[in-house]
């Protein structure tokens, strides 16, 4: 099989780097020069209210294929050595936590995070949208929008945006943030001028 350079690693995604066998990972954001291009192109504006919001509002998970629904998908997708049972539900398999730098090995304590919380798309623009077209965010698996971390990073981050939150391991701010990017591009979503500041900072560790 032919081996990948440290260049090209870099050139795919952070999120499959480690000591350890290979990983799967979520798809391939945009290169940084095209996501300053992306971010340049957002409408900057003060954040909207939650009034009126709820997770319900975000259908998910939804069936995908048989009995796998959209995290169990994210789980077979991201982990390495993953086996599952007739419903679905993991039997086997580590997970590694790139917001935290840590393998996890029981898929209870991983968590399937937003790459744009739910609230904060609400606040960026979600609020006005049809349910369908909020369930299609809750699930979409077609940009990096979803990503298999652990519990306590995801919960760590919460609701936040980069001005406020960024994973601890600084390895990943670039991939972070063009993968933020992406999703906030594809669905059109506002964000504050802090925000921006944010992002671009973790662009320039690219």
């Amino acid at each position: 099989m032919r081996r990948l350079t440290a260049l090209a690693l870099c050139a795919t995604s952070i999120w499959a780097l480690s000591s350890s066998p290979a990983l799967a990972a979520p798809p391939t954001p945009p290169s940084a020069s095209t996501a300053t291009t992306y971010l340049n192109g957002l409408t900057v504006k003060a954040e909207g209210s939650t009034s009126g919001y709820s997770r319900d509002k975000f259908p998910h998970w939804h069936t995908v294929s048989g009995t796998c629904d959209t995290r169990d998908e994210v789980l077979k997708r991201d982990g390495t050595g993953v086996t599952v049972d007739s419903q679905c539900e993991p039997t086997a398999g580590r997970w590694y936590s790139s917001y935290d730098a840590t393998w996890v090995a029981d898929d209870s304590s991983i968590d399937i995070d937003h790459m744009v919380p739910l609230a904060e798309a609400w606040r960026s623009g979600a609020s006005g949208w049809t349910t369908a077209k909020r369930e299609q965010y809750a699930n979409d698996l077609m940009i990096a929008q979803l990503v298999a971390v652990s519990a306590s990073s995801n919960r760590s981050k919460g609701d936040s945006d980069p001005s406020a939150w960024k994973p601890t391991n600084t390895a990943v701010h670039c991939v972070y943030a063009r993968e933020r990017i992406w999703v906030k591009h594809t669905y059109s979503l506002a964000l504050q001028s802090a925000e921006k500041t944010a992002l671009q900072s973790m662009l320039a560790t690219c």
